[in-house]
């Protein structure tokens, strides 16, 4: 498992989000970087951002959910083509965040 991970559920249906891109960002210089990128699995899961033992520099990090698709695939009409995700890593532990989704809302915390 990779240091930066990250899980969808899809509020309206109590149920893991399967198959949306994630897409990881560092701030380099005022520009974002992609570093990463996964699709989330079966259990709505991303744990391969990184390699395996890789330990992300200190700085401001991004994670951009492309939720358009998601819903396009099941002809559910939203409101966020798309969800970023900007949080702070300041040491070389474990950073796991979360998005709970719903077609008109979103929330997320630090998760463990």
């Amino acid at each position: 498992m990779s240091q930066i991970t990250s899980h969808i559920l899809d509020t309206t249906k109590g149920k893991p989000a399967q198959g949306i891109l994630i897409l990881l960002f560092q701030l380099q210089n005022n520009n974002w970087k992609e570093i990463g990128r996964s699709i989330t699995n079966s259990d709505g899961r991303v744990t391969d951002f990184l390699e395996k033992n890789a330990i992300a520099q200190p700085g401001i990090y991004k994670l951009k959910f492309e939720t358009k698709s998601y819903y396009d695939q099941q002809t559910v009409k939203s409101f966020y083509p798309f969800v970023e995700i900007v949080f702070e890593i300041t040491g070389g532990e474990h950073y796991h965040v979360p998005l709970l989704l719903n077609p008109f809302g979103y929330s997320t915390y630090r998760g463990s």
